[in-house]
């Protein structure tokens, strides 16, 4: 179970901090301890509490060979979470949702496919044979493709749980997920109803720092998990006779 940081280490990175009094939403009510200057201050020992709650599930999926999509809605979360999945070899989803990723996988695949072939294509100088303007086409739609779906290209089924930054901009993924039976586990905001997913993580998810801790906590917790697992296979493994 990765560390949970300390209560100093949270207030350093601004964990505490909410939106406006005006702008809260009244289910946040439970995570939140005082207002000051009208903004909501976020109780950062429930914080450590549904931390644990969330990051023991996630270590626990990802130990029993699950998989984590890491999904980021938000622009100062994008670069964290796109490595945080590079790093421990998981799928991911920045700057959008594209619809139907859960839902709609028939369309999904024939974009996997098509920035396969492009990237095929250019490899192998078959695009040497188109003019520059239709090569610089073509790489536009290779960009476009890489950014949409390069993140999910490896991504052969549902994922057992998705990790979210930005709840209140991922209504859409929250619904997909809900619809195939996929679990969110959400770093989430004074401004967001927390019914919205099943694994909460209160805290400004608007600062950089503090969107950081918890990304690196969530990436530890998969290591953990993938380390488990190979553990468990190795337990499982028959032994070879003499």
């Amino acid at each position: 179970m990765p560390q949970i940081p300390s209560l100093v280490d949270m207030l350093k990175a601004g964990m505490h901090f909410g939106h406006q009094t005006s702008k809260w939403h009244p289910k946040m009510k439970q995570f939140i301890y005082t207002s000051r200057h009208g903004i909501h201050i976020l109780d950062l020992e429930k914080t450590s509490i549904e931390l644990t709650r969330a990051l023991t599930f996630i270590r626990e999926i990802v130990a029993a060979g699950g998989q984590v999509l890491f999904t980021s809605l938000k622009k100062q979360a994008d670069g964290a979470v796109r490595e945080a999945a590079e790093t421990t070899n998981m799928p991911y989803i920045v700057e959008r949702w594209l619809g139907g990723v859960f839902t709609n996988w028939g369309v999904i695949g024939k974009l996997i496919q098509r920035l396969e072939k492009l990237e095929a294509d250019k490899t192998r100088g078959v695009w040497a044979q188109y003019t520059k303007k239709e090569q610089i086409e073509l790489q536009k739609d290779l960009d476009k493709l890489m950014l949409t779906v390069g993140g999910i290209r490896t991504m052969t089924k549902l994922p057992e749980v998705v990790f979210l930054v930005g709840v209140r901009e991922g209504k859409n993924a929250i619904r997909e997920a809900r619809k195939v039976g996929v679990p969110v586990v959400g770093f989430i905001d004074t401004d967001t109803n927390p019914g919205l997913i099943q694994y909460t993580i209160p805290g400004n998810d608007d600062a950089l720092r503090s969107i950081q801790m918890v990304v690196s906590l969530v990436t530890e917790a998969v290591r953990e998990g993938q380390q488990a697992a190979l553990a468990n296979a190795a337990a499982s493994a028959p032994t070879p006779s003499a």
